[in-house]
């Protein structure tokens, strides 16, 4: 798994190069992105343009990485890819994190 992070104004970007989020990497993910996150601006905005792939351990995995964050910090994610939102729809997860088509339009999104 491997995670790269910048810090973008307010926000913090934290992107994924990988195809697949699943059991395999969930927990090295989580670790990375604990890593990747301590500290910093507020709000985190997982770009996830390039997985095309993601079960229900990935999921728990940015959940969990959501609730590592803490209280007053927010988890925003960008660029998923059809299948993937999918994913995040049908669980209803659309509801708990804010979804943007892209980084850019993440980016554009007055943080909160």
């Amino acid at each position: 798994m491997s995670l790269s992070s910048t810090v973008t104004g307010q926000t913090r970007v934290v992107t994924v190069h990988a195809e697949r989020i699943d059991a395999a990497m969930a927990i090295q993910f989580k670790e990375d992105m604990r890593s990747a996150t301590e500290g910093g601006p507020a709000r985190v905005v997982l770009d996830l343009s390039q997985v095309t792939f993601i079960d229900s351990s990935g999921l728990g995995a940015i959940v969990a990485s959501m609730k590592q964050l803490g209280a007053g910090r927010r988890l925003d994610l960008a660029g998923l890819t059809p299948v993937v939102e999918k994913v995040f729809r049908l669980t209803r997860m659309d509801t708990v994190f804010n979804l943007f088509g892209s980084l850019d339009d993440a980016l554009a999104a007055e943080p909160s």
